[in-house]
């Protein structure tokens, strides 16, 4: 586990089935992140490369039927399971251990204060004690865990722990999914972290001089928009509001006459007549700049704070040229294009045009590969 991130560590979940229970035992090395997004199976493994840096040994990106997993649920596990089978082949690792991640929504997370210096049996115990408190459901039907972040910011007696807790059902279908894909579940994080983990790789925000800014990771899918606020590592906000590059497949289905797999290769491989970038991907890009000012009119008005130093921008609609320009002129804030991969090694199986194309959109699958790594 990563300090001062918590994920679903397979040593402390308490799960009632001793099938369950079998799986979700201290993970080792070698792993493969593997994203289940509303649109994408996403699998990256990489490497330990030496002297502290990693290698992308590997990345894959098979797309999902439509409606198979709507808001982080999977509605059609077999044509999951289908898409993870097909995206391991594409891989072509001989790995079959994944780490899979929740979405964010199927996760109750709170920050709890507790007398520092327990041992880790008094801990679990007041920890299920406090989340009694918290969690609308009986501790029967949930998955728990918890993260020791430090000693508490007023009190030095006390630590601060982050609990969280998922339905037992959430966690069961992404076990499932992977079992008839051939393949093993052996750890379960959260987007919410996997994402954050994968920020920490590209530097930024970390110099002393970045000490006290407000960054805002913006996460921009097929269907939900992200926007998570870090300040010195910490999320201090986080909002998931209805948008997606589906509106614009939508838009080209709609004008070019033309199927939603259709749609979505033309995005992405170019061919549209001349039209489409005047009268659809322009306005589509300034209707994203919209949204996210929006967003962050929320977080000047919910929060302290009346500024983000900068914009961090991943997801499929990352991708668009020229779209961290036309971000920054309509909120006023200096945008970048997320890329997990910029300081690492890339293995020669991987085309490093490719890659950089891609990585906004693998930033969770990168930070559940990290997983690996993990003490």
């Amino acid at each position: 586990m990563l300090k001062g991130k918590l994920s679903f560590d397979t040593s402390r979940l308490k799960i009632g089935a001793e099938a369950l229970e079998k799986l979700f035992k201290p993970k080792a090395p070698p792993l493969v992140g593997a994203d289940l997004s509303s649109s994408a199976v996403k699998m990256v493994e990489l490497a330990d490369a030496g002297k502290g840096l990693y290698r992308v040994e590997r990345y894959a990106i098979e797309p999902l039927p439509k409606e198979s997993i709507v808001d982080g649920n999977i509605n059609n596990l077999d044509a999951v399971s289908d898409a993870i089978k097909r995206c391991h082949k594409r891989l072509g690792s001989s790995v079959k251990n994944l780490a899979l991640a929740l979405p964010n929504a199927a996760v109750i997370s709170k920050k709890i204060l507790v007398p520092a210096g327990q041992s880790e049996e008094d801990l679990e115990v007041q920890v299920e004690t406090e989340a009694n408190q918290y969690i609308p459901f009986s501790l029967d039907e949930v998955n728990l865990d918890f993260q020791v972040l430090g000693p508490a910011p007023n009190n030095p007696d006390d630590v601060e722990v982050l609990i969280a807790a998922s339905r037992k059902e959430k966690i069961e279908d992404r076990v499932a999914a992977a079992e008839s894909a051939g393949l093993k579940a052996t750890v379960i994080d959260v987007d919410l972290y996997a994402a954050q983990t994968a920020f920490e790789l590209m530097g930024i925000g970390t110099a002393e001089e970045d000490r006290d800014q407000n960054i805002a990771m913006v996460d921009i899918g097929a269907t939900t928009m992200t926007v998570n606020v870090l300040r010195n590592g910490q999320s201090i906000y986080l909002r998931e509001q209805p948008f997606g590059g589906n509106e614009l497949t939508q838009e080209v289905q709609n004008k070019f006459g033309l199927s939603a797999e259709e749609a979505e290769a033309a995005k992405r491989d170019g061919g549209l007549p001349d039209e489409y970038e005047s009268e659809l991907l322009q306005p589509f890009v300034d209707k994203m700049g919209l949204e996210i000012a929006r967003a962050l009119h929320f977080f000047f008005s919910s929060t302290p704070y009346n500024q983000v130093n900068e914009i961090v921008l991943s997801g499929g609609c990352a991708a668009i040229p020229g779209v961290e320009a036309a971000i920054t002129r309509r909120t006023q804030v200096q945008t970048v294009i997320a890329n997990p991969f910029a300081n690492m090694e890339i293995s020669p199986k991987v085309r490093a045009k490719d890659l950089a194309q891609d990585a906004p959109s693998l930033m969770i699958a990168c930070g559940l590969a990290m997983r690996r790594f993990d003490p």
